[in-house]
């Protein structure tokens, strides 16, 4: 292990969705601001190996790293926030890591031994949470456990959590964040929860250094001070984390409270480097300084769940925000989208996504929408599966293939302009199998891909099993749809566009995963200003 470097372990207890993954972003942000290098590392507790069989509606947006690793969205909270790019080893599962043990007791690695939870299934979940550490890359590793202390499923990794505290001394501390409900009838703020949820931590071995204590209002110094007495923590180490208008000024709320000097004296960190927050709260400004408002519509199938497209909807707020403008996002059901009520759903709209995703459902209504956004030369990005949708819609409307479709969708179209890739015809295992994280793109000289990002070579991270069929390719440009985009290597189409129009344009890797606060991703950019023209031209 290397000595310098400091480990910060991050739990959560009584409900869960209270925001660990913010607080642990902005932690980072912190120490970051500071000089130091820090990275950040999410362990989920579930059985699943990787997040990229879960359905949207039971664990969101399935965010994928820079190495094709499909993984927690909370892993694009830390991007966002860092500005860092993340790998596989910022996050690991249950399942990984039973997956990892059961392997090595095959191959005889135990030597016959009996394998249980403790050492085996610990000292795996150790491994991996020391192993970025032991690089000597980083000054501080920031670890969140998934789930709530009390969740069984959890156990083993608050154990190894005990454990690690016990061996590196005064190079981890622990940070709980729990909840503070507000009792309306009683008109009360309660602790009780809290205290409850810190005996429990303290039950498996581990005694809290600090306490962010997530509420809907403020929280009286004197309950601070309670909370701190029944639960043996510092009363200045009782932070609180109370609602704010956007997620990105909880690292300016945690650092008035000394957040980052209460973690940098527990961890013996002589003469704290200065603080640098120049480039955050200018963003900061920007946001709350923004009068006027552009609205885009995101037309997708898994619009009651916005964490589903929780990539997206940061980065058009990245972009609204250096476009000084407020982001007015309207979600709308691609299955409720018809014919008849496309003009009434859309036509208020200065720009519209159509979003990516899997299977038939609610294909049709974003291949309406995009023939009216197409004839009505309203801004359009269509994003992986949105993308294809483009190349079907232009194909059915203007090259007159009426059943052209995704093999996806139809497999018997007789014009299959979106085809499986060559090299997923094999592949019969679900997990994992995709085109799956960064590629390099070669854009055309003179395109509006090319001009948003200043460059002709870009990488950007994709998630697809289905490409642009390349047979199909002349047909499509010679009748005004560019292939704008190739994958150097393969020539894989990443991008078409339509240059006669303002701004329509689909790519077929996913943009958003590359979007950040310090460094909004330029195809966002050149988006939500040619929905501003189009806000103008009205």
């Amino acid at each position: 292990m290397n000595n310098n470097t400091k480990y910060i372990f991050v739990t959560g207890g009584v409900v869960s969705s209270l925001g660990k993954g913010i607080v642990a972003s902005s932690l980072a942000r912190l120490l970051l601001s500071r000089g130091y290098r820090v990275t950040i590392q999410k362990f989920d507790p579930y059985i699943n190996v990787d997040p990229g069989t879960l359905n949207p509606y039971e664990h969101g947006e399935c965010y994928v790293t820079v190495d094709g690793k499909e993984t927690d969205l909370d892993l694009g909270h830390y991007e966002r926030f860092t500005n860092i790019r993340t790998t596989e080893a910022n996050n690991v599962t249950t399942g990984r890591v039973y997956k990892t043990v059961i392997e090595k007791e095959r191959r005889g690695d135990f030597l016959g031994k009996t394998v249980q939870i403790i050492p085996h299934i610990t000292d795996e979940l150790k491994r991996f949470m020391k192993k970025l550490g032991n690089t000597g890359d980083y000054d501080f590793v920031i670890t969140e456990i998934g789930g709530t202390v009390g969740d069984i499923e959890s156990t083993p990794f608050l154990e190894a959590v005990r454990q690690l505290r016990w061996e590196m001394g005064g190079n981890a501390i622990s940070i709980h964040l729990t909840y503070v409900p507000y009792l309306s009838a009683a008109k009360e703020l309660k602790t009780k929860p809290t205290q409850h949820s810190v005996k429990q931590l303290q039950q498996m071995g581990i005694q809290p250094d600090i306490l962010v204590l997530r509420a809907e209002r403020d929280i009286p110094a004197g309950m601070r001070r309670k909370v701190a007495q029944f639960c043996n923590v510092r009363p200045e180490a009782v932070i609180q984390s109370t609602d704010v208008p956007t997620i990105y000024r909880v690292p300016l709320m945690m650092h008035d409270q000394k957040l980052d000097e209460i973690v940098l004296d527990l961890l013996g960190v002589d003469n704290p480097r200065p603080i640098d927050l120049s480039g955050w709260n200018d963003f900061l400004q920007r946001m709350e300084n923004a009068e006027k408002t552009v609205t885009i519509g995101l037309v997708g199938k898994y619009v009651e769940l916005p964490d589903a497209y929780k990539s997206i909807h940061e980065s058009l707020i990245q972009a609204a925000t250096y476009c000084d403008r407020k982001l007015d996002l309207r979600f709308i059901h691609s299955e409720k989208i018809t014919g008849e009520n496309v003009a009434e759903k859309l036509g208020d709209l200065d720009g519209v996504i159509i979003a990516p995703g899997f299977g038939q459902r609610g294909v049709e209504g974003k291949l309406i929408a995009l023939r009216w956004c197409r004839e009505n030369d309203v801004p359009t990005f269509g994003i992986c599966l949105g993308m294809q949708c483009m190349v079907i819609e232009f194909a059915r409307n203007v090259l007159g293939l009426e059943d052209a479709d995704s093999v996806e969708m139809e497999h018997n179209t007789t014009h299959n302009v979106i085809d499986l890739m060559e090299e997923q015809k094999s592949i019969s295992n679900m997990g994992g199998t995709m085109r799956l994280g960064a590629y390099d793109c070669r854009l055309e000289e003179g395109s509006k891909a090319a001009e948003a990002y200043g460059k002709t070579l870009v990488s950007e991270r994709h998630r697809h099993r289905y490409e642009f069929n390349g047979d199909y390719r002349q047909a499509f440009e010679e009748a005004g749809m560019r292939c704008v985009g190739e994958n150097p290597e393969t020539h894989l189409v990443e991008v078409v566009e339509i240059p006669g129009k303002r701004w329509y344009l689909g790519t077929q890797f996913h943009p958003e995963y590359q979007s950040t606060v310090l460094n909004p991703n330029p195809l966002f950019l050149s988006f939500v200003r040619a929905a501003i023209h189009n806000a103008a031209k009205k």
